[in-house]
């Protein structure tokens, strides 16, 4: 399939309703408004193809730069890549979960992850916090360094309330994430959830809304699901 094909395809599975869920939580024109699991087929029939990936990601139409997620070849791309995905990703949707859940998929993942958690923008901060969150909540544990997760702890204790909103939600993602799938740090999550309390994060155009990880660690706990890991990252 080519890209008009992609488009075509897209455009026919579009729902209004769906158009205006993604556009109540910060997606903008041009988007059609697909639904993620009304895009399977289509990717099951195209697997992978990064130069297809590549040409979608670039119409800057949501529906296509989601789908460029799908069937992007995350071993195939670059930091550079990834970089320019990033300047391409306006909003959460994208850079925490098409970015973000693309680079975890390769080897260069932390290295990348680091950076954007170092670099004081909103969405890349966001993205790099949710992209250890998908390596954490996939890989085995032995393959993250103890010390280095437990700073990373810390640092959000230390910081999280002074935070950019999005930024907010991923590190208290990431708590969460490590109290209940890197059994190395269970209990330093927790007290680190316990530390943090409530976090408060604005909304535009609606109620401000709080964040309390300790919950969700312990609703976990009480399912016994810890050590929990996906088998995949991306659908």
């Amino acid at each position: 399939m080519n890209v008009q094909m992609v488009m075509e395809e897209l455009e026919s599975l579009s729902k209004e309703r769906t158009k205006k869920i993604y556009e109540s939580n910060g997606a903008r024109e041009p988007l059609f408004g697909v639904a993620t699991g009304a895009m399977k087929p289509m990717a099951k029939i195209i697997k992978k193809d990064q130069t297809l990936a590549e040409q979608l990601y670039e119409t800057g139409n949501y529906d296509a730069m989601y789908f460029a997620g799908i069937i992007a070849d995350p071993k195939a791309m670059t930091e550079a890549d990834f970089e320019r995905w990033m300047d391409g990703a306006y909003f959460y949707m994208l850079s925490d979960y098409v970015v973000a859940v693309t680079l975890a998929e390769t080897d260069i993942a932390q290295d990348v992850a680091d950076k954007w958690i170092a670099s004081c923008e909103e969405l890349r901060m966001s993205a790099g916090w949710s992209c250890y969150c998908w390596l954490l909540g996939n890989r085995p544990d032995e393959e993250f360094s103890e010390s280095k997760i437990a700073n990373m702890l810390e640092m959000i204790e230390n910081t999280i309330h002074d935070s950019p909103e999005r930024t907010k939600y991923a590190m208290n993602n990431f708590i969460y994430t490590v109290g209940t799938s890197y059994l190395p740090l269970h209990d330093k999550a927790v007290e680190t959830a316990k530390a943090v309390g409530p976090v408060k994060v604005n909304k535009d155009k609606k109620k401000s809304s709080f964040l309390l990880a300790s919950e969700r660690i312990q609703k976990e706990v009480d399912k016994g699901r810890l050590g929990f890991k996906r088998k995949y990252v991306r659908c």
